[in-house]
């Protein structure tokens, strides 16, 4: 049994990671702003996004964690404010780093930690009205890399980059047949992405079998990012 933190775990991809953790006979700690319960794990209310986290209630050695919070604030380049892109760097990058900061001393404990942490097909592919999470997502990219270099060999760091994916935080995008139909068009794989699929991969990168892989940035996109459609 392994040890591993999900912060906003208790919808869309985090869930789903927490409810296979935890079926494969793991225990999950789970950081939201709200309390949901996600049945058999280890839930306290964090916002790391806001301010640094309360380490209570963790195991004294973590074997992995996943960073899962994101947002979707599409605009055209004219009508965002810098607001709007610090609030973008602030749930995505800040949230993160408060946390590795927060959770790396247990880390370093494991044999075998990794961590996983969220980008964004868009960081990669330029799509119109996405500046202010492309930003922020680059930046995750950019940290995965840096971090996996100065943290090896202990802990592995690796990212993923997902396209649009069935969840409530998409739900603006995918609140209708038409408009699944036309966000599935868009992907080579003609469908959006499932929460379990996304999570599957970052499943994978936490287990042992990922152990010769850090650093990296993986396209869980329908293939989105490098096939033509």
């Amino acid at each position: 049994m392994k040890h591993y933190l999900i912060v906003g775990g208790t919808r869309g991809i985090g869930a789903a990671l927490a409810t296979q953790l935890i079926g494969e006979g793991h225990s999950v700690t789970i950081w939201a702003r709200n309390a949901v319960d996600v049945d058999g794990a280890h839930f306290f209310i964090n916002n790391p996004a806001e301010r640094a986290p309360d380490l209570t209630g963790l195991p004294d050695v973590l074997d992995g964690l996943v960073y899962c919070p994101g947002s979707i604030n599409l605009k055209p380049f004219a009508r965002l404010s810098v607001d709007d892109f610090l609030q973008d760097f602030q749930i995505n990058v800040l949230g993160a780093v408060r946390t590795l900061q927060s959770v790396a001393p247990l880390l370093k404990k494991s044999n075998h930690a990794s961590v996983v942490l969220f980008s964004s097909v868009a960081a990669t592919l330029g799509m119109p009205f996405h500046a202010s999470v492309a930003s922020s997502k680059a930046a995750i990219e950019g940290l995965v890399k840096s971090l996996a270099a100065e943290w090896a060999p202990a802990i592995r760091v690796n990212g993923i980059a997902p396209s649009l994916t069935n969840t409530s935080l998409a739900e603006k995008l995918l609140n209708s047949a038409d408009k699944m139909d036309v966000a599935a068009k868009r992907h080579p794989l003609q469908k959006v992405g499932d929460p379990k699929e996304v999570a599957a991969m970052a499943a994978f990168l936490l287990s042992p079998q990922a152990g010769w892989i850090s650093g990296q940035i993986l396209h869980v996109d329908g293939g989105m990012s490098t096939l033509k459609n």
